[in-house]
Order: C-alpha cells, then sequence, then structure tokens
C-alpha cells in the first residue's frame, strides 16, 4: 500500500519545479494573541466531558497563525487510562462573514495537517474558503507535533526504508528477511511509542475530531479531507452524522476495501499513470524511451528487474534497489507538472546514476540531504495502518496474491507484494472489520474523484459517493492525484459553492 497524502502532490510539484508554495505568509493579520476558544457547552458523558469543555489558548506562531494544543483520552474505551496531546494551527477568517472552523487533513494516514496549513496554506484552501473560515490544521493522534509514534533513528530508518536483502525476491529466505526487519521494526515502535501504539487507530481520530469541533465552539463539523483524510472524514460521518456540517473529501478512499484490494487497485492505477505519463513521454524530444508506450514499459520492467538483481550505488553509498527505485517513480506520478522530472529521472538510471531516483525516493518519505528525517510519516503510516486493516502474512497466501498483482500490474505489481509481512507481527492488531459507510442521517457530503488518480483511484470516489446515503460525486476528468484547488474552475467552484453557500449540485458534475 502506498500513502495517499495530499502533500505529496505539493511537494513533487516543489521539487520538480522549484515552485515556491506561498503558504501562511500570503496572510498578515496579527497574530499577537493569546485568544481562547469558547467550547459548546454540550452535555457529552460525564468522563468525556472535561475534553469537550477544554478551552483551547491560542498564541501566536509566526506569520499570521495561530497555535494551540488540545488534550484528548488515550483510549475512548477507558477516558481515565491517560491523555495525549493535539496539535493545532489556524489562519483566522479575513472575512466579514466567518462561518465557523474549517478542518483540515492532507492524508496519509501520517500526513501532518499542521504543517500542511502553516507551510502550503494556499495550496491546502484557496481564498475564498480563507476569507470565509478559521482554517484549522491538526496532527492526528500519532503524527508530528501531537502525541507522536517513535520507531527508529534516521540511520535505523535508512537501513528500515533503504536496506537490500540477501536472498532472491520471493523466496522463503527473501520472505525471512523481510519478516525479521519487519519485526524489529514494530518491537522499536511498541518500546518507543508505549501505550499510544495501541490506540492510533481511525475510529478514535474521528473521535478525536468531535472532541475538537466541541472545543472550537462549532455545533457541526466542517470538513476538508484529502486522500486518506477522506476515510478520516467518512469514519467521523458514520458516527457522528448529526454532527456533520458541510463535508468535502477529495481523493476518496473506499472504507469497505481490505488491505490487498487496495495495494492490487492502487498498483494498476499506478501503471495506468505511468501509461499517462508514456504516451505524453514518447511524443517528445526529451523522452528517455523510444517506440510505443508498451515497448516503453517493457523497458522500465527490466530496469526494475536489474537493480533488484544488481542495485546501482548512489555517491553517498546507498545502494539503489528495485523498491527504492519504485518509490522514486511513483512519487512524480502524483502530479502531472512533474513528469519531465521523471523523464530526467529515468534516464539517469538507465545510465547508471541513483543520485536522482534518491532524490525523489528521499522526498517521498521527507528525508533531507543530511540523512535526517523532517518527520514520523512513515512511523505513525504503518502504526495508523497495521491496526486499521487485516493481514494474513501466510507465505502461500502472499505468492498467490503476488501473481495476481503481476498479472494485474506487470511492471508495478511484482515489487507491491508481500506487504502484509510488514504488519504481521504488529503489537496490535485489527478487530474490526472493513465495512461501507453510509452516514445515515448526515447533511449532503461532496466527493471528489479523478479519473487518473495514481493514490487513490477513481472508482474509490464512486464507490464511496455511493455509500454514502447523502453523498454526492464530483468527478475531474484528468491526471494527478485529488483535484480541488488546482488548476480546475469547474472542481473549485462546486467545492467552493458548497462550502461557503451551502449549494449542492444539482447532479453529479463532470468537470
Amino acid at each position: 500500500m502506498s500513502r495517499s497524502i495530499r502533500a505529496l502532490s505539493a511537494t513533487a510539484a516543489a521539487l520538480a519545479l522549484t515552485l515556491i508554495l506561498s503558504g501562511c505568509s500570503a496572510w498578515f493579520a496579527t497574530d499577537d494573541g493569546p485568544a481562547e476558544s469558547t467550547p459548546t457547552g454540550e452535555q457529552v458523558d460525564s468522563a468525556l466531558a472535561p475534553f469537550y469543555s477544554q478551552v483551547l489558548q491560542w498564541d501566536g506562531c509566526g506569520d499570521g497563525l495561530q497555535c494551540a494544543e488540545a488534550s484528548a483520552p488515550l483510549s475512548y474505551g477507558d477516558p481515565a487510562a491517560g491523555e495525549i496531546s493535539l496539535a493545532l494551527v489556524r489562519h483566522v477568517a479575513t472575512g466579514n462573514d466567518r462561518i465557523g472552523s474549517l478542518l483540515v487533513n492532507p492524508g496519509g494516514p501520517g500526513g501532518s495537517g499542521y504543517d500542511f496549513v502553516a507551510d502550503s496554506l494556499d495550496y491546502a484552501t484557496d481564498k475564498k474558503l480563507q476569507a470565509s473560515f478559521d482554517i484549522v490544521g491538526f496532527d492526528p493522534r500519532g503524527v508530528g507535533r501531537s502525541s507522536a509514534v517513535s520507531c527508529y533513528d534516521s540511520a535505523e530508518m535508512d537501513e528500515y526504508l533503504y536496506g537490500l536483502t540477501e536472498a532472491k525476491r520471493g523466496t522463503d529466505a527473501w520472505i525471512a528477511e523481510l519478516a525479521a526487519s519487519s519485526d524489529a521494526f514494530a518491537a522499536a515502535c511498541a518500546d518507543e511509542t508505549g501505550p499510544l501504539l495501541g490506540s492510533v487507530d481511525t475510529q478514535s481520530a474521528a473521535r478525536d475530531l468531535d472532541l475538537l469541533r466541541a472545543a472550537l465552539g462549532d455545533t457541526e463539523l466542517n470538513f476538508l479531507g484529502y486522500s486518506y483524510g477522506t476515510f478520516l472524514g467518512a469514519t467521523y460521518a458514520e458516527l457522528f452524522p448529526e454532527k456533520v456540517g458541510r463535508f468535502v473529501l477529495d481523493g476518496a478512499v473506499d472504507p469497505s476495501t481490505s488491505n490487498f484490494e487496495v495495494t492490487k487497485t492502487q498498483a494498476v492505477s499506478f501503471e495506468n499513470a505511468l501509461r499517462a505519463y508514456l504516451a505524453d513521454c514518447v511524443t517528445g524530444e526529451d523522452c528517455p524511451f523510444r517506440g510505443s508506450v508498451d515497448n516503453a514499459l517493457t523497458t522500465i520492467g527490466a530496469l526494475m528487474a536489474s537493480v533488484d538483481a544488481s542495485p546501482i550505488t548512489a555517491t553517498d553509498g546507498r545502494q539503489l534497489g528495485a523498491s527504492a527505485l519504485l518509490t522514486a517513480i511513483i512519487y512524480p506520478l502524483y502530479q502531472a507538472t512533474a513528469w519531465p522530472q521523471l523523464s530526467v529521472m529515468f534516464d539517469t538510471v538507465m545510465h547508471g546514476s541513483a543520485d536522482g531516483a534518491f532524490q525523489f525516493a528521499d522526498a517521498y518519505n521527507g528525508r533531507d540531504a543530511d540523512g535526517n528525517y523532517s518527520d514520523n510519516s512513515t512511523e505513525s503510516f504503518m502504526a495508523i495502518n497495521c491496526i486499521d486493516y487485516a493481514y494474513n502474512a501466510d507465505p502461500a497466501s502472499m505468492r498467490a496474491q503476488a501473481a495476481e498483482l503481476a498479472e494485474a500490474a506487470p511492471v508495478i505489481g511484482p515489487y507491491m507484494s508481500f506487504g502484509d509481512i510488514g504488519c504481521a507481527n504488529w503489537p496490535y492488531t485489527f478487530t474490526g472489520e472493513r465495512n461501507e459507510i453510509h452516514a445515515a442521517g448526515a447533511a449532503p457530503i461532496l466527493v471528489v474523484g479523478t479519473t487518473n488518480d495514481p493514490a487513490t483511484p477513481y472508482v474509490w470516489a464512486q464507490q464511496l459517493a455511493e455509500q454514502l446515503d447523502s453523498g454526492t460525486l464530483v468527478t475531474y476528468t484528468g491526471e494527478g492525484h485529488t483535484a480541488y484547488n488546482k488548476s480546475n474552475s469547474c472542481v473549485n467552484d462546486a467545492v467552493d459553492s458548497y462550502l461557503v453557500d451551502g449549494i449542492v449540485p444539482a447532479a453529479d458534475p463532470q468537470c
């Protein structure tokens, strides 16, 4: 399973094109503070009352932003068992007709909503939303500045993400090597994180949203979720349908899909995105591939097999194997504007240089040029997914799935298989079921899908919109991960009109 984070689209474009996101610097209101939020004062279970009635203290934290910290129970099943902290940042509404708060989540799981708003405000939302809402970014439990999952230092993370196996892919010895690496990582996460590791599930994060809603003083939750954030938002709508305000879910995840079906559908979608890139590439003068798209795919498949058997050594001494090269290919597929740089990367790898591939892979993994990791997105991604899904690491079952992946996506599929090993011996396991979400009684919910989204395939948006009793599907025909606040005015108008004015499209718009 690959991460589905809206922020990856932003950073892919930034890395490839050296763009500078204006982010929060576009707003110059005072952040002198402090300020307090007035909670709703609603009646809740007595064990949760202190959390719902807490007064958030907002302090200026630069660039016209205000920051606060909220408390939440470690376990909603036992609120007295301990507390965790949730980091918040907000950009106060600039207009005179403030509607309320709009909570924003960039996806992941493991993406930092705090950083999304603080660093990329104008990418997360447009000026119309900024005028009407306090834009609130938050780090979900386990992520970033909130009480966070911690596992490895940077050197250990390098080995975990980029280390190579000695045995041949798919053999019993290879599976054993992967299992040993995964088990060591899981044990480190348990040792470094403690009990929080068992409480970073999406259901608990959705309950945190309701607590934050009340603490912010909003009787209904307004929410803009991208990628995995759509699953978080849909989960909230299922738990608290009567509290749903204006919801937009862009780049949807189908909540009923199993872990393997997620992986298979993503593999097909990334391969389709790769085909789209190649169809564009082979018509240009600077393309490293010649001939048809199918010929180019065959060349890439051979390249993947080549580095899997004989890794390429980068100037920093790291060795580029197939897994790291796959990450390097996937990363620029999030944003079509990064395709020219993907061509450069392919050209350099085919000529024996690994540096360009590591640049993309490092950006995806949050690793800087000094070898340090900027966040805990990999650790929280694993921790959340390992208890949000069920896994089966039986070798025979995984081999059958690997064959299915290879047939469905011949270039990418073989290198996305055997993923169940990563969570097979996780200290905390999934005990529920993956079900459809209907959110009966909820206000209208807009679901936005991009027809060739590589990370959250369009079929998931169709399925989620169909499941939701009040779902409306907005379709963008195009490339890239997520659609809102990019270049399509049809999508932007539909989203803005609903969030700001409450106008639901009369029919499922085609943009």
